[in-house]
């Protein structure tokens, strides 16, 4: 089986091998729209609701819970909640 390399066509016409792509790493801290998004799941609201009191859609609110779990690395909302805590970004 054929392996895939990527090349550079110079002007000349010479190829060379391209350099990969540089990885593209998520930012550790969270955003101010997340953290408010995060005060309002503390506070017990469901993703509708958080929609409609910030004027975004569900989509958008189920995007942002998600990017947080990513940045925190938790898989699930109470785990989330039990980072911001441990890291003082929720005050109780």
């Amino acid at each position: 089986m054929a392996t895939l390399r990527l090349v550079k066509v110079t002007r000349a016409g010479r190829r060379r091998p391209a350099a990969p792509p540089a990885p593209r790493r998520r930012p550790e801290a969270l955003t101010s729209r997340e953290q408010e998004i995060l005060r309002l799941i503390w506070s017990g609201l469901k993703n509708k609701e958080i929609g409609q009191r910030l004027k975004i859609s569900v989509k958008t609110v189920e995007a942002h819970r998600a990017n947080m779990m990513k940045k925190v690395r938790v898989t699930n909302t109470a785990q989330l909640l039990k980072s911001a805590i441990q890291e003082g970004i929720l005050r109780i």
